[in-house]
């Protein structure tokens, strides 16, 4: 993020931005990487994926809303491009929680 952005954000806007893209980029490194390569060596099920994928998911759309809500209360000069990042990144985690879903209910 730019100075000016940073600038003029509260602390309690960037700590909920950055909480947000940090539990959303977890849930992506979980999805991606560790789940897929890392676990079947560590001998975790398969099972365990689409669970913890849907339980991040929903934790980090949370997280999204709440950084949205915060930016939006404020009436911030940055509130329209930070809505807009939290908005893309809401729907990239509905598409994967809804992976999950149909992958639990096959």
């Amino acid at each position: 993020m730019s100075k000016a952005v940073v600038a003029s954000m509260s602390e309690a806007e960037t700590r909920t931005f950055s909480v947000s893209m940090v539990i959303s980029g977890i849930r992506c490194g979980l999805t991606y990487v560790i789940l897929p390569f890392l676990a079947p060596l560590a001998g975790v099920g398969t099972g365990v994926g689409p669970w913890l994928g849907l339980t991040l998911g929903l934790v980090a759309i949370g997280a999204n809303l709440l950084s949205i809500h915060r930016f939006w209360s404020g009436d911030r000069k940055w509130k329209w491009p930070m809505t807009v990042i939290n908005v893309s990144v809401v729907v990239l985690l509905l598409l994967l929680v809804v992976g999950d879903v149909r992958e639990l209910v096959t």
